[in-house]
């Protein structure tokens, strides 16, 4: 399947980078570096296309950003090893368009927000590592124990969960995507933040170990290549946890959409079971279905879902501790 890479309303510019992944090189808005521009929109396109996620990603660069669109739903394992669990489920997104600019500018003040921070080569939101609401700039510098979603068992061995709006992310390295890329290695690029700055794993690009000390308090570093560039790590904050390049308005960035029901009315968040839950189990069928069952003080509960018939749209049956094991049924929307 070939990339679709498409940069619009630029001035002509030699566009040879960009022609190795069938783009075209013609029109979006001016920019002051049309060249620069041009290369970072190959970059981005090179590292879905080398990983092997063009089923699941468009790169359109466009306005100045590389817009990476997917349905945010992996091809991998979820939900397995949850506990500590938020009584969500992940169900796909689509058309969610993360925008990474094509001229970042390194700053020097760190930005925080409580949603993603950037975005997985296979279309997967990347967010901090916490689950308690958006961090203080005083914050960034204290681990966060309390809301730490890895130590309080909140995530699945893939690293990710189903959030308040039943949208699968990511919140420490995204484990299972990583064995997947058909580049898998210490060079490739696992995501994009959204200030335009690439994002590695535990090492350099060179396989070299990164010195102690040596990421910053966004767990980012300088690049020679693309002038910083973010970092997993095997301790907190284990992710980017902040944005050191300058974004005009976080307001401004993507939030998936929430589901809602005929009425208007959005699904309401599940409230994590004291002492979490047990035995949980994600399965998947081939029509769409989609079934998370788990355990809690020796009854049973689930949430189960499958389309509709409507674009977007899911009929759900569940019964949760949240709502003390009353079965409920209803069709969302996204």
């Amino acid at each position: 399947m070939p990339l679709k890479t498409i940069v619009k309303n630029w001035p002509f510019i030699p566009c040879v980078a960009v022609v190795i992944f069938s783009a075209s090189c013609t029109s979006a808005p001016a920019t002051s570096d049309p060249v620069a521009s041009a290369a970072r929109c190959a970059d981005v396109a090179a590292s879905v296309k080398d990983a092997g996620f063009l089923d699941k990603v468009t790169v359109d660069c466009t306005g100045g950003n590389a817009v990476l669109t997917s349905n945010t739903y992996p091809d991998h394992d979820l939900m397995t090893g949850i506990i500590g669990t938020n009584e969500q489920v992940p169900v796909p997104a689509k058309a969610y368009a993360a925008p990474v600019p094509l001229e970042p500018v390194l700053g020097t003040t760190p930005q925080t927000r409580d949603a993603a921070l950037g975005v997985a080569v296979n279309g997967v939101p990347i967010f901090d590592y916490t689950g308690g609401g958006e961090m203080t700039i005083a914050e960034l510098s204290h681990h966060q124990a309390q809301h730490d979603t890895l130590q309080t068992n909140q995530l699945d061995v893939c690293g990710g969960h189903a959030g308040r709006g039943d949208d699968y992310h990511y919140h420490v390295k995204p484990k299972c995507m990583i064995a997947q890329m058909k580049n898998a290695g210490d060079a490739a690029i696992i995501g994009w933040a959204f200030d335009g700055f690439p994002i590695y794993g535990d090492k350099n690009p060179d396989g070299t170990p990164i010195e102690n000390g040596g990421l910053d308090v966004c767990n980012g570093k300088r690049d020679k290549n693309f002038g910083y560039r973010y970092h997993t790590s095997a301790g907190a904050p284990y992710i980017v946890q902040c944005l050191m390049g300058e974004v005009a308005d976080l307001r401004d960035l993507p939030r998936t959409a929430p589901l809602v029901s005929a009425s208007g009315q959005g699904a309401p968040p599940g409230e994590p079971p004291r002492g979490g839950v047990q035995n949980l189990v994600f399965t998947q069928q081939k029509d769409g279905s989609r079934s998370m069952d788990y355990t809690y003080d020796g009854q049973a509960y689930y949430i189960r879902y499958k389309p509709s018939g409507k674009p977007d749209c899911y009929n759900f049956t569940t019964r949760t501790v949240t709502n003390k094991g009353a079965v409920k049924t209803g069709e969302y929307c996204r």
